[in-house]
């Protein structure tokens, strides 16, 4: 056969590589660079819809708070005494302003203390409010709205409740 002979290099022809170049790290500079500007927009998002979901909870939790005060004073919610307004296409006319309440009844209180909760738990603005109509049956309807605008919503929402106290 053929015999082995050993390959020889030129010293001018070889080529090393000597470590990476500077467009190299360029790249992979702004590849890293793009990657955590997205993370940050997805922790943003996020933080966004938790206030929004923060909220709503909330709203559902007060909500329910009314309706356990208005079954301790049933006698009070059956007689319309919790009631804040007329209703107009499905929507109850609302209370928007504690100071607005200056009776002094327990079913007075209650309502009063209850827009406080509305305003200290989502947010005290002028859209935050709450109304209540029940009827002599005892079928309470309860709606509670405020802004969500802040935390990335659609603006204005609406949140309902009804029971039988």
């Amino acid at each position: 056969m053929f015999p082995l002979r050993p390959i020889r290099h030129r010293a001018g022809n070889v080529q090393r590589q000597r470590g990476a170049g500077l467009i190299e790290i360029l790249v992979a500079v702004l590849i890293l660079a793009l990657g955590l500007l997205g993370m940050a927009g997805l922790q943003a998002n996020a933080l966004k819809t938790n206030q929004s979901s923060y909220a709503r909870g909330q709203a559902v939790m007060l909500s329910y708070y009314m309706l356990d005060a208005m079954r301790a004073d049933r006698a009070a919610a059956i007689s319309l005494t919790y009631n804040t307004g007329a209703v107009s296409g499905g929507v109850i006319a609302p209370i928007c302003n504690a100071l607005a309440i200056t009776g002094a009844t327990l079913a007075d209180n209650n309502r009063r203390d209850w827009i406080q909760s509305l305003k200290t738990n989502l947010g005290d603005e002028n859209s935050t409010c709450g109304a209540i109509n029940c009827d002599v049956t005892g079928v309470c309807t309860i709606q509670i709205t405020w802004d969500d605008s802040r935390a990335g919503g659609l603006g204005t929402q609406r949140f309902e409740t009804m029971s039988r106290l």
